[in-house]
């Protein structure tokens, strides 16, 4: 998501700060000499300057350099007047420079000429004569800082702008000027400092309360990023980057529709505003209309061909349909425009993962961005501040999950048993988003500390200076991950676990946990990090705080066997949606249920109709349900099901375990990789391993033949729920053991190396 660009010009030409006065003309009761306009001439064009009536000042001072071509009196007002209406004043301006050579208010006008129509090493030249002039001209300090800004001599500009503080410290457009400028280098705590110093001195302007919007939202402080969007608005309602920042802050919010709004108003007052389509786009994509989402991102392409942020979000919402090739194509057009694009580079490997690629293709690709990360965390740490002989190890996780979304949900639980044991946990959370689960499982971390706002390696310095033992992240390539602070290695320990299904390529990375069923012996090859294998699970899913009973089998009052899928369309490929169409052929009058976000769209629909028509299947014999509004609602939708079927290579896992608790069995397709493992790893540890098939033959076989015995069917469900809740896949306390083992086992391990 694109923000509002940083930063503002003075309006006032000498560069004051003032608007439209006579600070810059020529003063009253200086004698010109023979052959120049007379003084009371020149007080009367003054006066129509400060009156603001710029087009009789025009025609008058047009009139005076006619008569008296060789005054600089003349073409300085002639200037001053073709500025303050937004004309081009350049030629009146370099004509009283050059009669008026040493004037350094005159030299300062013509600079902000230049840098008005983009000519900035001229404004430069114009400014630097200013200042050998009057080297005290804060003034003219603040209009070199905005001219090198613009012509991207960055820390020169800075210069030039504390300077012009130095000399004025209550210049309120310096401050505003810095604060953009600090804003636009990551700066955004010191950005914030500058911009309120601004609005205190007041500098009461819309702009003003938008960068500092913009900085706030970046260090994590939405609530007060809000309040002065809403402030720039009510002084401006027709500000459009106000609207799409807001927009950008509501959605981090969890406000879709209120962020949908904003941008949708922000384009309307500009409609080729490039940014607010895009996000516009991002937002629909986050409520599951993709048709609206696909041609938000389309049109902000055909605005601006070569922006990579929307080719970026084109290709996520291509994942959403499951078109993982064309997906693929938009992330490969990203990283040729923008090669250090991380985000991208992240999608692609997301997007190869769950792709048929083999394994050698995903791993050629992430090292690629492991060296890319590398280059940038350069040294990394080589000494850390945790003890060595610990009675607890500090453990830290990164994760932009830490609430209402599978991570969380895995992890609630384990989190409780930890409290009296072995370890200490520090929370890193990546967002600013939370919620209650996020309150819930808060008392069980020391500290919570989130990274929003900090630069990678700011964050990595945080880290570092906490003494974590082992750090954990619980992302990978998946949304809001700050990997590339990892690159840093600000703990001894680091390992990757839970959020992602395969290598993540930093090579400061040295475990991604796993189980024996999820990465089986003979599979370390595909991954840059070491495997270390828990004794039974991985995961461990809590159990869930609904109200929600299993109910009967439902092929039993409906005369008819519902298979069904309510995992993420883009894991149902085509091969997933033939072998599903074999199932539903060989068992008469059975139907799919399909519950999905992006099932809201109706061209998703339509997509998913005709692929299952390209196989045989009316659409009669599909269901399909987008978003339910409560948790509950998703759970009652399982009681629908008899029978699960797992896609693959990408399987179901949330949803397998979430099926498990529903007393729905799922049939799962064995795997040759991390992420294609899922199904046969839950199976295992739930004691169902006969619902795991070895090929599509035997996976159509073993569906047909589990659904024709309902007998067997519904016995198996009556007791699933219980049987799931004593497994390891539930039972905390037993993984939490596990996993402590793990933890010390890898600060061992480490302490083993060294020696």
């Amino acid at each position: 998501m694109m923000a509002v660009k940083l930063g503002r010009n003075d309006p006032c030409h000498c560069g004051s700060g003032k608007k439209y006065k006579s600070c810059c003309l020529p003063k009253a009761g200086s004698n010109p000499p023979s052959l120049q306009p007379a003084q009371g001439e020149i007080d009367q064009l003054i006066a129509l300057y400060d009156n603001r009536r710029f087009a009789e000042l025009e025609t008058r001072s047009n009139v005076l350099a006619s008569r008296y071509p060789d005054s600089g009196v003349a073409w300085k007002l002639l200037g001053a007047s073709l500025r303050a209406q937004g004309k081009d004043a350049l030629f009146a301006l370099k004509k009283a420079v050059e009669l008026n050579p040493r004037d350094a208010m005159l030299h300062n006008s013509l600079g902000n000429a230049y840098k008005e129509i983009g000519q900035f090493e001229d404004a430069i030249a114009s400014y630097n004569k200013v200042l050998k002039m009057e080297p005290g001209y804060a003034g003219a300090y603040n209009n070199l800082g905005v001219a090198l800004k613009d012509s991207g001599h960055v820390a020169r500009a800075e210069e030039s702008f504390q300077q012009a503080l130095k000399l004025q410290p209550e210049f309120a457009g310096a401050h505003h000027n810095l604060a953009s400028l600090l804003g636009e280098q990551g700066k955004y705590a010191e950005a914030a400092l500058s911009c309120r110093r601004a609005l205190e001195l007041g500098y009461n302007d819309p702009e003003a309360y938008n960068v500092l919007g913009v900085a706030l939202r970046w260090l994590g402080q939405l609530d007060e990023a809000i309040s002065n969007y809403r402030r720039a608005l009510e002084l401006n309602p027709g500000f459009p980057e106000a609207y799409n920042n807001l927009g950008v802050a509501l959605m981090e919010m969890g406000s879709l529709q209120d962020a949908i709004e904003c941008y949708r108003k922000a384009i309307e007052l500009k409609s080729d505003y490039v940014e607010a389509h895009n996000n516009l786009g991002i937002a629909l994509k986050e409520i599951g209309q993709l048709d609206a989402a696909v041609t938000s991102c389309q049109r902000a392409l055909e605005l601006k061909p070569d922006y990579a942020e929307a080719y970026n979000n084109l290709g996520n919402n291509l994942m959403e349909w499951g078109l993982l090739d064309e997906a693929l194509t938009n992330y490969r057009k990203v990283l040729e425009l923008k090669p250090d694009f991380l985000e991208a580079r992240s999608n692609l490997l997301f997007a190869l993962n769950s792709s048929d690629a083999h394994p050698s293709a995903y791993l050629e690709e992430v090292r690629k961005y492991g060296r890319n990360v590398a280059a940038k965390a350069e040294p990394p740490f080589a000494s850390w501040h945790c003890a060595d002989a610990p009675q607890r190890i500090k453990v830290g996780i990164v994760s932009g999950d830490l609430r209402k979304h599978p991570v969380g949900y895995f992890l609630e639980s384990i989190l409780a048993q930890f409290k009296n044991g072995r370890i200490e946990l520090l929370a890193y959370p990546t967002t600013s988003r939370s919620d209650e689960l996020s309150t819930r499982i808060k008392p069980f971390f020391s500290a919570w500390k989130p990274l929003a706002g900090l630069s990678d390696q700011a964050a990595a310095d945080m880290i570092h200076d906490d003494g974590i033992h082992v750090l954990l992240d619980l992302s990978g390539h998946t949304g809001h991950n700050r990997l590339p602070v990892f690159g840093w290695r600000p703990a001894p320990v680091q390992a990757t676990w839970l959020g992602y299904l395969n290598s993540t390529g930093i090579q400061a990375m040295d475990y991604i946990i796993a189980d024996p069923w999820a990465i089986p012996q003979g599979e370390e090859s595909q991954f840059t990090e070491t495997p270390w294998r828990l004794p039974e699970t991985y995961i461990c899913f809590s159990q869930p705080e609904v109200a929600v009973e299993v109910g009967s089998l439902p092929a039993q009052r409906n005369g008819y066997v519902t298979f069904g899928s309510f995992n993420n369309l883009r894991k149902v490929n085509d091969r997933v949606v033939a072998c599903w169409a074999r199932v539903l052929h060989a068992v008469p009058g059975s139907k799919l249920y399909f519950k999905a976000k992006v099932l809201n769209s109706p061209g998703v629909r339509e997509k998913l109709v005709s692929r299952f028509s390209n196989q045989g299947i009316d659409e009669e014999r599909l269901q399909m349900a987008g978003t339910f509004p409560s948790r509950e609602d998703h759970f009652r939708a399982y009681q629908q099901v008899d029978i699960a079927l797992d896609p693959f290579p990408y399987p179901g896992i949330t949803t397998t375990v979430e099926g498990l608790w529903m007393a729905v069995p799922t049939m799962a397709m064995k795997g040759d990789r991390f992420l294609s493992h899922q199904g046969e790893t839950i199976l295992h540890n739930a004691g169902l391993p006969e619902w795991i098939a070895e090929d599509e033959d035997d996976y159509v076989n073993k569906a047909v033949r589990f659904s024709v015995d309902l007998e067997q069917l519904s016995a198996l469900r009556e007791g699933l729920r219980e049987k799931a809740i004593a497994s390891p896949l539930f039972d905390a306390q037993r993984f939490a053991r596990n996993f402590e083992d793990a933890l010390w086992g890898m600060w061992r391990e480490r302490g083993n190396r060294a020696k």
